[in-house]
């Protein structure tokens, strides 16, 4: 226990312990994507919960098509920056860093308050039905096929939500390179099935993925945290494999530590999962041999296994998320010795808020 409790360097910051708060959509900013007070409440007790490091939920990155949720919050503008900022300040008095995820939806998109039309790599929609957690549609829409001008768009958004959160003062950027949205869908088989440049191989399924590190990397300059979280599966098909497999996720891994990104962050069910075609690695274990990039893991972390997991991933940061919805303060009970309780989903009814979960508590408190 005393390993993940002690300070660790994370590339050129130092992270008072090695648990990280998973990031999960809460749609709880204002309709125009500005963050509030609310949100601040809510990262802030993350911090003084004793999570060392906090990433936030998915951030969108531009006014075409990026948002993927109501309430999402962007990071765009100058009110959206200053409210940022405020939560950013807020999040280090209580002693813990912050990283913005940057997200793009792509064909995974529910509501977009700048436009009605999803836009991805091919048409091809999501498997499954939409997340009722985080709005009322039922079915995908299929998107739109981006367009040359579509994807440097995109990556402009990219960059320049990067220059916006390193102005807001987040101490580093994580990519949203999982999960099915927009870089994984790129980097899927089931949803690009482009010929050219973008589509095919796996090095050209990684073309945007690689473009959107290098130009975020560009975007903020050296010496400053930039990763990307990285997953086979998406939230309604947690069982897609890379054709590739293991040597093709490796491969994933180091054209992005080759394009400048300092960590890759990977997220599966478990942690542990030996989830490729064939043999018997893990997402994390195959990030964890390639030299020269740091590690954040997460998958099923909790008190009954963490120990085991910072000992098989030394220096990796552990991302907690459904343990650390049910306890915010998961850390400090992990040192005081107090029991943990486990994620009851009525707190996430009828939808994933802020409001609603604050709502759920009050409720057992009475």
């Amino acid at each position: 226990m005393s390993d993940a409790m002690q300070p660790v360097s994370f590339h050129s910051i130092e992270v008072p312990n090695r648990f990280a708060l998973a990031p999960m959509t809460r749609t709880s900013a204002e309709a125009d994507g500005t963050p509030n007070t609310l949100m601040a409440d809510h990262y802030e007790g993350y911090a003084k919960g004793g999570f060392g490091l906090v990433i936030t939920e998915g951030t969108y990155t531009d006014d075409n098509a990026s948002q993927g949720y109501a309430n999402q919050p962007g990071i765009i503008n100058d009110s959206q920056v200053e409210a940022w900022t405020t939560i950013v300040n807020r999040v280090h008095a209580a002693g813990s860093k912050m990283f913005v995820q940057l997200m793009h939806a792509g064909a995974q998109f529910q509501a977009n308050r700048y436009t009605d039309q999803p836009l991805g790599p091919s048409e091809v929609t999501p498997k499954g039905a939409p997340l009722g957690f985080y709005g009322d549609q039922t079915v995908w829409q299929t998107p739109s096929v981006m367009t040359d001008a579509d994807i440097r768009s995109a990556i402009d958004g990219f960059a320049q939500s990067a220059a916006n959160a390193k102005a807001a003062g987040f101490d580093g950027i994580e990519i949203h390179g999982a999960n099915g949205y927009l870089l994984n869908q790129f980097l899927s088989t089931y949803f690009n099935t482009r010929e050219h440049n973008y589509g095919g191989s796996l090095e050209n399924r990684l073309r945007l993925t690689v473009e959107v590190v290098q130009a975020v990397r560009n975007a903020v300059g050296d010496n400053y945290p930039v990763g990307i979280r990285l997953s086979q599966g998406t939230v309604t098909d947690p069982d897609y494999q890379l054709p590739e497999g293991a040597a093709g996720f490796r491969q994933i891994v180091q054209a992005v530590r080759d394009a400048g990104a300092d960590f890759v962050h990977t997220t599966d069910g478990d942690v542990n999962r030996q989830h490729f075609i064939s043999g018997d690695q893990s997402l994390a274990s195959v990030a964890a041999d390639v030299q020269g990039i740091e590690l954040i893991i997460n998958g099923g972390i909790e008190e009954t296994n963490l120990q085991d997991v910072a000992n098989q991933f030394p220096g990796a940061l552990l991302a907690v998320g459904k343990k650390a919805l049910a306890n915010p303060d998961f850390v400090q009970r992990l040192k005081d010795g107090k029991d943990i309780a486990d994620l009851d989903f009525g707190m996430l009814q009828p939808k994933a808020t802020i409001t609603n979960e604050l709502a759920w508590r009050e409720s057992r408190n009475h």
